[in-house]
């Protein structure tokens, strides 16, 4: 059995600079409320997140793209 390890994929407000000094700032911020094991080790900045037609996320496709 292969362990996955927690990814973390955002969408930025609008003025906000993705960059690796805000990836550890969300890191620090899910390590100072969760358990170490579900800090996610990659933080991907993204422009949207992929949808269905009826607004859910397709997370199969956020696996496959990052």
């Amino acid at each position: 059995m292969a362990l996955t390890k927690p990814r973390a994929v955002c969408v930025l407000k609008a003025g906000s600079d993705p960059g690796e000094s805000l990836a550890d700032e969300l890191r620090r911020h899910v390590t100072d409320r969760l358990a170490g094991h579900k800090t996610p080790r990659w933080v991907a900045f993204v422009d949207d997140l992929p949808k269905t037609s009826t607004g859910k996320i397709q997370r199969f496709r956020l696996r496959a793209a990052h």
